[in-house]
């Protein structure tokens, strides 16, 4: 488009939660490691006359996902239908109609929730009023928990199927079912894992942003986002350096940039400052990620894993509503290793387990909580699918919501900012352009569509519409 681009990072590395770390010889993403909607990326290297595949490889995935129950059964969920037949049949042949009808809701959602709304700019009441038959139609009051119910009769496929808004930082029984769009999102385009990791993907944009002569500052942190009158004029580093700017994209947390950042701005920034009250506002939980490795393989362990535990809707209850650390837990497991031998030492596996907790928005002491819950966790996968771990387990830390508040800037250390309910989507969410100050933008978690990496790509592909209405403006 022409413009001068400078990336603003205050890590050392690029990649915000897509972060990676090596330990001990083993390697380890730190935030996403689902690949849906992989266009979304090839798109990102087309703009610039290359081919994604030159330089990366996505992977698909068999199984997709792994479901273990309490009661020792698991449930395979992939992309091969006649497999999710049998599947869901050894559960209950009843769910199996149902779960085809889940899929056909999914599409219909899908057609409007991603085709229609995730690329559209809200920065208009009326946009959003224009989609609201479509809306309602589609009973977007309902949760996603509630739409499932209407299909599943097995309560542990109900929780299977239950599971995405977790993924995005929601709790089932209070998100929008417009995030059951994901089911179909999935079959349409599959499940991958880029080889290499998330991190070789965030290189590999790296370097791409790099031929194209943008100028990259790492351990940079942004204190401030300047102002003259109505208009943002830069943003000021730690240390006291300043960068002009036409247009400032934000891809920290909003909740934090407002409350942060935009200070002494005048009457402009004030009104910014309160798109979404605070007392109003509903974040996502906290996460707690453990990373270990292996001193044996598990071969029987699926690259992902959804590990659940007896409770189901009141341990989410005690995460979001009440919270209260419980002492059982439900989990994700990544074993980037089923896939990627390189990410582990010879006859060793790499892991993260990916726990819900409660945000910072309650008296959990971490300093304690971190290495209880560590050890109850190592002692549930040391019973259950990794026999012997407490005696395996090697090069071991972890991050809590304190980390993400410290590392991440994240507002109440929450793992996806705020939360996708109904009254915080599209229009209700943070803009994508500031609706008083129209040179600052927004990308990522926190805005609009969503968490999740087709979200937050996709936050992207709203701004830039955002920037070429601006640009058609000002030349006519």
């Amino acid at each position: 488009m022409g413009h001068h681009v400078t990336l603003v990072e205050r890590l050392d590395q690029l990649g915000g939660r897509a972060q990676v770390f090596e330990r001990d010889g083993f390697r380890h993403d730190a935030g996403p490691t689902v690949i849906t909607a992989p266009f979304l990326f090839e798109e990102l290297f087309q703009l610039f006359g290359e081919n994604l595949h030159d330089h990366l490889t996505f992977a698909p995935l068999t199984p997709w996902y792994r479901y273990y129950f309490h009661d020792g059964r698991s449930f395979d969920y992939g992309g091969d239908l006649a497999r999710m037949r049998e599947e869901i049949a050894r559960f209950a042949p009843e769910d199996v109609a149902g779960y085809e009808n889940l899929v056909e809701a999914s599409r219909r959602i899908f057609d409007v929730g991603f085709s229609e709304l995730a690329h559209r700019p809200f920065t208009r009441f009326g946009a959003m009023m224009a989609q609201l038959p479509a809306l309602v139609r589609l009973r977007a009051d309902r949760t996603v928990s509630a739409l499932v119910a209407k299909h599943i009769r097995h309560p542990l496929l109900r929780r299977a199927f239950s599971i995405q808004p977790l993924l995005v930082g929601g709790n089932p029984f209070s998100t929008t079912s417009i995030y059951s769009l994901i089911h179909y999102l999935e079959r349409k385009w599959g499940v991958f894992f880029c080889m290499g990791g998330t991190g070789a993907l965030v290189a590999a944009l790296t370097d791409l942003m790099r031929r194209q002569g943008i100028e990259i500052l790492t351990g940079a942190d942004v204190t401030r986002i300047t102002m003259a009158g109505d208009r943002v004029t830069g943003v000021t580093l730690t240390g006291g350096a300043h960068l002009p700017a036409d247009q400032v994209i934000c891809n920290a947390d909003p909740p934090t940039v407002y409350r942060e950042m935009l200070v002494d701005g005048g009457p402009a920034a004030r009104r910014a400052k309160r798109p979404l009250p605070e007392s109003m506002t509903k974040y996502s939980m906290g996460l707690y990620v453990l990373f270990f490795g292996t001193r044996r393989q598990y071969p029987e362990v699926a690259h992902h894993t959804i590990w659940l535990g007896q409770r189901f809707r009141a341990l989410l209850a005690d995460i979001f509503d009440h919270g209260k650390l419980s002492d059982d837990f439900s989990l994700y497991l990544h074993r980037p290793t089923a896939t990627d031998a390189s990410f582990a030492p010879p006859g060793c596996d790499s892991f993260y387990v990916l726990c819900p907790v409660p945000n910072l928005q309650t008296d959990i002491d971490w300093s304690t909580a971190g290495q209880e819950l560590r050890d109850r966790i190592v002692a549930a996968l040391s019973r259950t699918i990794l026999p012997d771990l407490e005696n395996h387990i090697t090069g071991e830390f972890w991050m809590d919501p304190t980390d993400f508040r410290d590392d991440y800037r994240a507002r109440h250390g929450a793992g996806f900012s705020i939360a996708p309910i109904f009254s915080q989507s599209a229009w209700f969410r943070y803009r994508n352009r500031d609706p008083h100050i129209d040179n600052l933008y927004f990308v990522g978690a926190g805005t609009h569509p969503g968490a999740g990496l087709p979200g937050v790509v996709s936050s992207a592909k709203v701004v830039e519409t955002l920037l070429r209405e601006r640009a058609a403006a000002e030349a006519g």
